[in-house]
């Protein structure tokens, strides 16, 4: 997505802040969707969990793949196979 939507809300007494209609639609929000706040450098980035969930799988699949591969390698150990007799 690489279109671009600028607007200003206002913090509520309670700290809310409701999202424009404009940009839920353009990011596909409704109501009861999950949302994850970061805050970083003064600024606040809000991602729909499900996005932020696909990304993390993306980026630890390589680490999840190593970590299978190693796992195997330990668990496939002769020695250890003499503890089944007890």
């Amino acid at each position: 997505m690489s279109e671009s939507t600028l607007k200003t809300v206002n913090v509520s007494e309670k700290g809310q802040i409701a999202i424009p209609r404009e940009i839920r639609i353009l990011l596909g929000i409704k109501k009861g969707d999950r949302l994850v706040l970061t805050a970083k450098n003064e600024k606040i980035l809000i991602q729909k969990a499900t996005s932020i969930t696909k990304q993390m799988e993306s980026d630890f699949e390589p680490l999840t793949k190593l970590s299978e591969r190693t796992a195997k390698k330990l668990w496939s150990n002769k020695d250890d196979e003499i503890w089944n007799n007890f």
